[in-house]
């Protein structure tokens, strides 16, 4: 009885020790977690995301954890990257979703888990699928560039040809958005706001897909000139796509009278601004975005409620500013001095 005794005292002792090991452990390492997951990891936007995610998480006494998708578009790798955020206990996610649809049914598991999610720069689709969205507001910075064209072209708006570089096939919110944005602001009648390449208005030559890259870019551009030497206008998702559409235009000779428009606000593409290449681009701040979600996320864990939308808005807005060294009359914009001193990339 002795010997039995003194056994199961033993694995007693060892397995209070065990339990006071883990916990304390877990006690001196536990931090709460908040993931990011962005569609690429190369992208400088996203990039530029992580740097401000990393240093809110920091300053916020939180563990970051930082996942990507291969390539724009990837839904697959994002969802497992939500697993994985929910195995660990992470008190919040953000995420800049590939396809804002197909990614909805893992956010509802997350957020049944309790965890709180955060759409960046690109809403799901329905918005209210995450608890809060932290953007730019798309709408307006297609439109301010749509502007631009139209005022800068004057009396030969109303006989342009205009090509649409878009990002892929997905119709994901911030390409709709973009897309939809410039159309009206260049004053084209658009058909449903939440879908792309329906308007009938005959100045549109056609859309394409970039998938947000130089070299998509250069495809696409090359492809709608096929359909259509005379364009005289380009709308870019991004301004990688713009730098691809910018060297087809050059090899067919065209890269003297086309205007060029595009949004990010990385300073390549403020660079690009400065150098002629493109002649308006609208800013945005995804370093803002991330790091005001990161304190979002840090206030939930702590007890305090979910992020509220902006005045007026269905998210909280991080802002946009018009970029061009050819202001025109009423339109307010930023030179790309200016912008060289806000950009990122």
């Amino acid at each position: 009885m002795r010997g039995s005794g003194i056994v199961f005292g033993s694995a007693g002792i060892f397995a209070a020790l065990m339990l006071a090991l883990g916990a304390g452990g877990a006690l001196a390492a536990d931090k709460p977690i908040v993931g990011l997951i962005t569609k690429t990891n190369t992208n400088p936007f996203f990039v530029k995301m992580r740097e401000g995610a990393e240093a809110a998480a920091k300053t916020s006494d939180m563990e970051l954890r930082s996942f990507a998708g291969k390539i724009d578009g990837d839904n697959e790798g994002q969802v497992a990257a939500i697993e994985s955020l929910i195995s660990a206990g992470a008190k919040g996610i953000l995420i800049t979703p590939n396809d804002s649809r197909a990614i909805v049914p893992a956010v509802e598991k997350a957020r049944a888990a309790g965890i709180l999610v955060i759409a960046l720069d690109t809403p799901l689709d329905p918005p209210n699928a995450a608890d809060a969205t932290f953007a730019t507001d798309n709408f307006l910075a297609g439109q301010f560039i749509g502007q631009w064209a139209a005022r800068t072209l004057g009396p030969k708006a109303k006989s342009a040809k205009i090509a649409m570089l878009d990002l892929n096939a997905n119709q994901i919110s911030v390409d709709v958005l973009r897309d939809q944005g410039f159309l009206k602001g260049f004053g084209i009648e658009i058909g449903d706001p939440k879908r792309i390449g329906d308007e009938t208005d005959p100045r549109i030559v056609g859309h394409d897909s970039t998938t947000g890259n130089e070299e998509g870019g250069r495809t696409a551009m090359e492809n709608l000139l096929q359909k259509d030497p005379s364009i005289s206008v380009v709308y870019t998702i991004n301004e990688p796509a713009a730098a691809g559409a910018y060297e087809a235009l050059r090899a067919a000779g065209r890269d003297k009278d086309v205007l060029l428009v595009s949004i990010d606000g990385g300073c390549p593409g403020v660079h690009n601004v400065k150098d002629g290449v493109i002649g308006a681009t609208s800013m945005q701040f995804p370093l803002l975005m991330a790091a005001r979600g990161v304190e979002a996320v840090k206030t939930f864990a702590t007890g305090g409620g979910k992020p509220q939308p902006s005045p007026g808005l269905d998210f909280v807005n991080t802002g946009v500013e018009l970029v061009t060294d050819k202001p025109v009359e009423g339109l307010p914009s930023i030179d790309s001095a200016a912008a060289l001193k806000k950009c990122w990339g």
